[in-house]
């Protein structure tokens, strides 16, 4: 009995429907194709409201009632408009990632709607011979491995292994070997990149599940009405109500054994011999999707335990939260922010803004051009500038510039060491006056002060000694006694 009740609520609910009767189908689903290739990457959102922009620039779009879309709108404009649009019907989902930065990919119904209008395309011909192969095929296992009684079971694999002898007896006498045809080829290998494909749409499912039980945590620690460990007695009894339905067997059985290493090796095996017997044969091979299957069905059970650890992440961030650290005004705060958030993810209508200042934030840009309507005035200049008489190689300014100051520092150790000759010691200010003080300034004072360390001496921090650098201006510097010594 069809459930028409089901049905109805289906036509009034369904994002997959409600894609289907969108006015702008057509490009809405080649957006889609073109931009979600594989139907299950994620793009950024700078990306695909750029692409979107591009895109309907392209198809000259102008305006679109159903999606409040006018003319007056850039193309970035039209394409926020439509991307906010879609997710809040259901055809796209966004979430961020660990950088914050948020991705946009198709919803499970986008994908469904996707797959089913493929699943349309009027076939070369219709392979009843194969279809009805696999029901009996489906038919002889179902009967098989739902029967309990041990004779039953043991009299099928007994005519299971009987056909096989038979089989390996014919090949033995040199009889005909069964090879398909190719009118029982294709539609067999139609049917199995159908079914990868729908198998991926499962997956999504499975994702959204886990998603809506984290929302559903977020909302129940949101409202505050329920302690911690009613929250975890939530999650649990939501997750153990997935792992034991129907959907979520399948899924986990399935994941365990697509890990399976010697499963994978044979996967890999078979699909390369299969796309070698068909290049073979000469058999067109338009879709070549079973070739990326197990990196495909990796991925997204790689998705589907992301979402499950997202979950995770938020309870265990419930469970270590620590109340006695929030002030009670900010808790609650927090808390009525929070159930803004929730209200307003309920809604259709998504608001442009998430929060508004009471004040309005005051810029200041120093450097900033005015806006004014007042055209600027022309300078004018009427003086020229004369031109000197003055050689620039004359200038003393340029001189300093370029002039170089080499400080000959093994002329300064022959200067120590000829005093040292005569004297057991000797300060380095005697050394400077020896010598008629210092002509080269400081870089010199400088050069004497680095080579002191390869000389015997001793830093006398109690007494200083003033040295002159500059004897025009009479400028000098203090430094401490330094007392050179054989």
């Amino acid at each position: 009995m069809i459930d028409i009740s089901q049905i109805l609520n289906t036509l009034n609910t369904s994002p997959s429907l409600g894609l289907l009767c969108a006015r702008n189908k057509e490009l809405i689903i080649e957006f889609f194709i073109k931009t979600f290739e594989n139907k299950i990457s994620s793009i950024s959102s700078e990306n695909i409201h750029s692409q979107l922009a591009d895109f309907l620039e392209w198809k000259l779009l102008e305006f679109d009632e159903e999606y409040e879309v006018n003319s007056f709108d850039t193309f970035e404009e039209k394409a926020k408009k439509y991307i906010q649009n879609w997710t809040n019907s259901g055809f796209l989902t966004n979430y961020p990632n660990e950088q914050g930065d948020v991705l946009y990919e198709l919803s499970s119904h986008s994908i469904k709607t996707l797959d089913w209008l493929v699943s349309l395309k009027k076939e070369e011909f219709i392979g009843t011979e194969s279809k009805f192969n696999n029901i009996l095929y489906q038919l002889k296992e179902l009967v098989e491995f739902t029967n309990e009684d041990t004779e039953k079971r043991i009299q099928l694999l007994v005519e299971k292994r009987l056909e096989i002898d038979q089989q390996i007896q014919r090949i033995k006498i040199g009889e005909d070997v069964k090879v398909f045809e190719e009118f029982e080829i294709v539609p067999r290998f139609n049917q199995l990149n159908q079914s990868a494909k729908e198998l991926l749409s499962d997956f999504k499912e499975v994702e959204d599940n886990f998603k809506e039980i984290t929302k559903e945590i977020y909302q129940k620690h949101t409202d505050g009405s329920l302690s911690k460990s009613e929250i975890l007695e939530f999650t649990f009894d939501a997750l153990e109500s997935l792992k034991e339905s129907q959907q979520g067997k399948s899924f986990y059985a399935f994941w365990s054994f697509i890990l399976n290493p010697d499963l994978q090796h044979k996967l890999e095996s078979l699909t390369k011999d299969l796309y070698t017997t068909l290049e073979e044969k000469s058999i067109p091979m338009r879709d070549t999707f079973l070739i990326g299957m197990k990196r495909h069905l990796h991925s997204s059970g790689q998705r589907v335990y992301k979402a499950n650890d997202k979950m995770a992440e938020k309870l265990s961030r419930i469970i270590r939260e620590n109340e006695s650290s929030k002030s009670e005004a900010t808790k609650k705060t927090i808390q009525d922010i929070k159930k803004q958030l929730v209200e307003i993810s309920k809604s259709l209508n998504k608001p442009d803004i998430s929060f508004e200042l009471e004040t309005a934030t005051e810029i200041n840009i120093p450097f900033e051009r005015k806006l004014t309507k007042e055209q600027a005035e022309e300078v004018t200049y009427t003086k020229r500038p004369k031109i000197a008489n003055e050689d620039i190689t004359l200038s003393n300014q340029l001189g300093r510039l370029f002039s170089q100051s080499n400080i000959d520092k093994e002329l300064l150790r022959k200067r120590i060491k000829d005093i040292l000759r005569e004297k057991s010691q000797t300060t380095l200010l005697d050394v400077v006056e020896n010598y008629g003080g210092l002509e080269k300034g400081l870089p010199e004072l400088f050069g004497y002060i680095g080579i002191v360390k390869e000389f015997k001496h001793v830093i006398n921090p109690d007494k200083t000694q003033s040295i002159i650098f500059d004897s025009d201006n009479r400028k000098q510097i203090k430094i401490p006694e330094i007392i050179l010594t054989k």
